[in-house]
């Protein structure tokens, strides 16, 4: 299960930071980071991310994760291997039933996913762009709560 995880993971960062259109492009995105797989298996990971596709800034259709129709890409990204080592979380702040999860550039999506496929009770939803989530808390929840139930899907936060 670990493995999947993995390949979800770098499926994620790939189809966050690359403008890729064909299911042949992200596979050879996959191999170059250690991943062989079918592309019967891809379509399996795909529709479990609930990958679409979207029209990009040069009018050519390309995957996208959800929510993410226009995500900021950025121009030189690092490897996925490089990313999947690197803790994505830089901060967090509350203000009332508000929260401000601070990334490094191109993680919140993945990130945010992460928090909304754990169904934390205390957060209502989240909202991503490229290096910023804004989480929505639960009335009378604790702030300690909520980073308790985080640092549990969060690497890194403490």
């Amino acid at each position: 299960m670990k493995v999947k995880n993995n390949r979800l993971e770098a499926l994620r960062m790939i189809i966050s930071s690359q403008e890729l259109g064909s299911q042949d492009e992200l596979l050879e995105a996959l191999r170059k980071e250690g991943f062989k797989l079918t592309q019967a298996t891809l379509s399996r990971d795909l529709k479990q991310l609930k990958v679409a596709k979207a029209a990009s800034m040069r009018g050519t259709y390309v995957y996208v994760l959800p929510n993410e129709t226009m995500y900021k890409r950025v121009s030189s990204p690092n490897s996925i291997r490089e990313m999947m080592q690197v803790p994505g979380f830089l901060s967090i702040h509350f203000s009332g039933n508000m929260g401000v999860i601070k990334t490094r550039p191109g993680y919140a999506s993945s990130i945010a996913y992460n928090i909304d496929s754990s169904a934390i009770d205390s957060i209502l939803g989240t909202i991503a762009g490229d290096d910023t989530i804004f989480i929505v808390v639960k009335q009378g929840v604790s702030t300690q709560e909520v980073v308790s139930a985080l640092s549990a899907v969060v690497p890194n936060l403490h």
